[in-house]
């Protein structure tokens, strides 16, 4: 199995003057769901290089036993360090792709013309695609062969207006993600509470609503590839 992972480039959380990124959780536990299960792993972002990571994922109450064994692997922070230059991946040469969230995709990676190609092409050779919390924004403006939203009238999921509004974080992101997948026609579902692990298949488009789901949602992917 050849799994791609998309990573944000985007550092900045809004205007406040804070730092943002992906979300270290979210990115460590599929990368070892993936990594155990013997597949090969390449990593990509629009920028290239080392992508940000959310100081707030690092802190003792988000650190996780997934990302514990990241800080001590030095081949995974040196693969992390030098990701590919999105742009410059092939879809051909991948069988499914894994959008990690945190905040930073709200910015850069809605409506990025080289992950939406991406998606596109994973869609059309029935390839299945994998987002988790923030990270579905990047199927917000995909559409399909038809025109039409990739997401109206699928089941989908992903960091929910509660979730948001208990960070605080309402009226600082670029949009709401639930509101924006409504507005697309997704059918959106979630947790009965925040914060606890939730996962979707639709088809080929797999997600999870937050950091909880990362791992679930990894775990859903492969079971998709081994079908």
């Amino acid at each position: 199995m050849k799994i791609l992972m998309v990573l944000t480039s985007h550092d900045s959380l809004g205007d406040t003057g804070q730092k943002t990124g992906f979300w270290l959780e979210e990115f460590a536990a599929p990368y070892y769901v993936f990594k155990d299960a013997g597949a090969e792993i390449t990593l990509a972002s629009p920028a290239g290089g080392q992508p940000p990571v959310d100081p707030n994922s690092t802190q003792e109450d988000a650190l996780t036993e997934a990302t514990r064994r990241f800080e001590q692997d030095d081949a995974a922070r040196e693969q992390l360090a030098n990701t590919r230059v999105l742009a410059t991946v092939n879809p051909e040469d991948f069988d499914a792709v894994f959008f990690p969230g945190g905040h930073g995709p709200l910015w850069d990676l809605t409506g990025n013309a080289d992950a939406g190609k991406l998606i596109q092409a994973f869609l059309a050779a029935e390839k299945p695609v994998a987002a988790v919390c923030h990270a579905p924004t990047v199927l917000l403006e995909v559409r399909d062969e038809a025109g039409k939203p990739v997401v109206e009238g699928r089941r989908v999921t992903g960091f929910t207006n509660s979730e948001e509004a208990a960070v605080g974080l309402t009226e600082v992101v670029p949009h709401l993600l639930e509101d924006e997948l409504v507005k697309r026609g997704a059918r959106f579902e979630r947790s009965e509470g925040d914060f606890t692990a939730f996962t979707l298949r639709d088809g080929l488009l797999i997600t999870g609503q937050n950091p909880a789901s990362s791992a679930p949602t990894a775990d859903l992917l492969l079971h998709v590839l081994r079908q």
